[in-house]
């Protein structure tokens, strides 16, 4: 009997392994410097800025659902102040799908058309889910905090969505992109959430023109880069959507237009992945 009990013990342990090993475990995430006082974390979603100021953190974004205790603990590998403050860049739900983990003398601040895409959320829809909702609104430019912890807010039109904001800390030169600068590569250009192709590269010029002084940029899903690749990204998008408008003009079908593009050396490496989609929304957009 005694060794039967042993061998139910086994099995049930293996069993528990299996099954733990077939479980999806959450993405690890990682913390690295930026600059004095200004960290990013990887993983799980969007990149999220740690801006470490005298009175406590500054977090920009917050990731996929259910990853406030991991972001909270990146946090306090580096300092043990608290987070004072929560900007989301823009609504989609890796970049504000932990907002629920930071409780109590919390602000949340974003552009007020990302407000309203949130409130459209389910996460945000219930009486408990309303609390993580942006309290600071703003509609062009707002100015956070001062002096050397002086944070810019931009908003300069749609093109991911309808809220993006760009977080620029001047004293240290670096801007958090958001989405609108995700990676080298085709967006998302999400239309249900006032995205727009045609304007895409158009906010990007007008933030290019209108940002000045920064040198490091975090981008939305990819490592730091800086300020030239930020307006490399900007002529990749203003050379894809006129390619496409004059595709559409030419009379090409979408699928020809796909299938005739050709990507400048210039930007070889950026990746394509959606180039039918990027093209589908130009062409509704394009009369």
């Amino acid at each position: 009997m005694k060794r039967f009990g042993a061998l139910v013990c086994l099995l049930v342990i293996g069993g528990i392994a299996m099954i733990a090993a077939r479980t999806p475990q959450p993405p690890a995430l990682d913390i690295q410097k930026v600059k004095e006082n200004l960290y990013v974390i990887t993983g799980a979603g969007g990149n999220s800025a740690v801006f470490v100021t005298g009175k406590g953190v500054v977090l920009v974004d917050t990731k996929v659902p259910g990853n406030g205790p991991a972001l909270l603990d990146k946090i306090r590998s580096v300092t043990d102040k608290p987070v004072m403050m929560v900007i989301n860049t823009h609504t989609h739900f890796d970049h504000v799908g932990s907002n629920e983990a930071f409780t109590g003398a919390v602000e949340f601040v974003a552009h007020a058309n990302t407000k309203s895409n949130m409130e459209r959320m389910p996460a945000f829809q219930s009486e408990a889910g309303k609390r993580f909702l942006p309290g600071k609104t703003y509609a062009d430019k707002l100015s956070l905090l001062s002096g050397s912890e002086r944070i810019d807010l931009y908003h300069f039109g749609p093109g991911h969505t309808n809220g993006d904001s760009f977080v620029v800390f001047p004293a240290l030169k670096v801007m958090h992109a958001g989405d609108l600068f995700p990676a080298k590569q085709t967006p998302i250009m999400d239309t249900s959430n006032g995205g727009s192709g045609v304007e895409y590269p158009r906010t990007l010029a007008k933030a290019a023109a209108g940002i000045r002084g920064v040198e490091t940029v975090i981008p939305g899903h990819s490592p730091v880069t800086d300020w030239q690749n930020f307006l490399e990204f900007g002529e990749f998008m203003r050379e894809f959507v006129a390619a496409a408008q004059q595709a559409k003009k030419d009379g090409r079908t979408v699928d020809q237009a796909v299938a005739d593009f050709r990507l400048p050396e210039k930007f070889k490496g950026y990746g394509m992945g959606r180039l039918k989609p990027n093209v589908n929304t130009v062409y509704a957009e394009t009369k």
